[in-house]
């Protein structure tokens, strides 16, 4: 490997980021330099594979069954009922992309127009008879459904195509527990996962239908004790309790996050988080502004835990850029909720730049998708520049429509360097002001102040004069007022 030629290698790094390409972009990541860790992670996480008769499990939360995943061969269904026809489609290969990244081979894909999902088995009793043959054609070992799925639908289904029936909601967490890596982000998924499949608890046969109660629970011990509770209502206080662990894991490690963003807060540190769809390019334009060496990889979510990084504007401005989980249309509501600490990034920022996948065939969908999320989390007031990555590739007039409907919108390619100047010029002249406006003649002596103001302050211009330096700048209240105590303001002849 060390004799390679740079032509060899990048047709060996072209052939890996292939072999791992699950989503709709084939180029994300094809050039981007990452450092030896990152690359390490990435190669670790191609290399995992599914193996037959393995499944994605919870552990330790019941001795009942539950959704278990293990998705191999896969026929893909959707209800259309609403909107048109390349929206309905292009919603089931977003599907296939989930699929695909969660290690599935997809067989085939199937769309029923509807007004709205049969309440019984999601497609109707005609359908499923349809879809029964197909799964049977094709040899398809599970059907995913591109929606959330009641219990009794699920069950419905599976009774009668007689495979595996999984939804969406249940896949995007199964790619989550895929891709968590920190302690904090695999509790999290833990407990969306948990949240999610409580109330599709079921056990075997009437197993969890005994009661049990006073005397008779004496093999129950303390808490499984009481007036005639059934194993399966056991079973449900258990996760019940699981769930409250969780939360309070969560929450401690909250707290070091929390001290980090008030401590940048106190040091009045502008911050900017980087939000969008999936796989829109969040991790490489990170890289490309900071070196921060993020894993880039292209397949969905393969961003989980957020990455914070300091840079500065060119007078010397210091202020935070965060690379957040990826948003999707229909993100499940456990996600949302098990993922609020880390989301605070986006909901708590002073910018938020949203990257959009100018490639997309429908990118104004996806800026719905992720604006949905972001006003759920409580930042829809928060200041927004629209980022069109992926400009290089994408249809000119789709590029050129996104421009003149959305505000301060902006084009770019992480790929080709085009246009990163004029969006880090944008991000720059959008930080916010500090309020306070000062001209003075700082003492040379005061280095440190002259040096606050730079890394905390809007400089509007700064001259060496005899005295000191004459600075003209805009500061907090706090910095001002030290400011203030040592130094008097200039005069005209200065």
């Amino acid at each position: 490997m060390k004799n390679e030629t740079p032509d060899e290698r990048e047709l060996r790094f072209e052939e890996l980021m292939r072999e791992s390409a699950r989503a709709a972009a084939d180029y994300d990541a094809a050039e981007e330099e990452i450092d030896h860790g990152a690359a390490q992670e990435l190669s670790e996480r191609q290399a995992l594979r599914r193996v037959k008769g393995f499944s994605t499990q919870l552990q330790d939360i019941s001795e009942a069954e539950y959704r278990e995943l293990q998705l191999e061969r896969v026929v893909l269904v959707g209800v259309w009922t609403e909107g048109s026809v390349e929206s309905a489609e292009n919603s089931l290969a977003e599907l296939k992309a989930l699929a695909e990244t969660a290690g599935s081979e997809v067989l085939e894909g199937l769309i029923q127009r509807r007004d709205k999902p049969d309440p019984a088995t999601y497609i109707g009793s005609g359908k499923v008879i349809e879809l029964k043959e197909v799964v049977r054609s094709t040899g398809a070992d599970t059907v995913i459904c591109d929606g959330e799925l009641s219990p009794s639908q699920l069950r419905q289904l599976e009774d009668k195509l007689k495979v595996k029936v999984v939804d969406r909601t249940a896949l995007i967490l199964d790619i989550f527990a895929q891709h968590a890596k920190s302690r904090e982000g695999k509790a999290q998924v833990e407990l969306a996962q948990i949240a999610y499949l409580l109330p599709r608890l079921r056990g075997w046969g009437d197993s969890l239908s005994r009661q049990v109660g006073g005397r008779a629970a004496g093999g129950a011990g303390i808490g499984g004790r009481g007036p005639g509770e059934t194993k399966i209502e056991t079973d449900r206080r258990r996760i019940r309790d699981k769930m409250a662990k969780l939360r309070r894991e969560i929450a401690e490690m909250k707290v070091s996050r929390d001290t980090k963003r008030q401590e940048r807060r106190r040091h009045n540190i502008p911050s900017v988080a980087i939000a969008g769809y999936t796989n829109a390019g969040k991790s490489s334009l990170l890289n490309k502004l900071t070196d921060a060496g993020v894993l880039v990889e292209n397949a969905l979510f393969a961003t989980l835990d957020p990455t914070v990084r300091k840079t500065q504007t060119p007078e010397g401005r210091i202020y935070t850029l965060t690379d957040t989980v990826g948003f999707v249309r229909h993100l499940p509501h456990q996600l949302i909720d098990a993922f609020k600490s880390t989301l605070e990034e986006v909901s708590g920022a002073d910018l938020i730049v949203h990257v959009v996948d100018g490639s997309h065939p429908d990118p104004s969908e996806q800026i719905r998708a992720v604006r949905e999320v972001i006003n759920e989390i409580g930042g829809a007031e928060i200041p927004e520049i629209i980022a069109i990555n992926k400009a290089d590739i994408a249809d000119p007039e789709v590029v050129m429509n996104l421009l003149r409907t959305e505000k301060n919108a902006y084009a770019f390619s992480v790929r080709t360097g085009f246009g990163i100047e004029g969006l880090l010029h944008a991000i720059e002249k959008s930080l916010p002001h500090p309020q306070v406006e000062i001209d003075c003649v700082i003492p040379y002596d005061r280095g440190d102040l002259v040096s606050a103001i730079h890394e905390h302050g809007e400089i509007i211009s700064e001259l060496y004069v005899e005295a000191g330096t004459h600075i003209h700048a805009r500061v907090d209240a706090g910095l001002s007022q030290a400011i203030a105590a040592v130094v008097t303001p200039a005069t005209s002849g200065e």
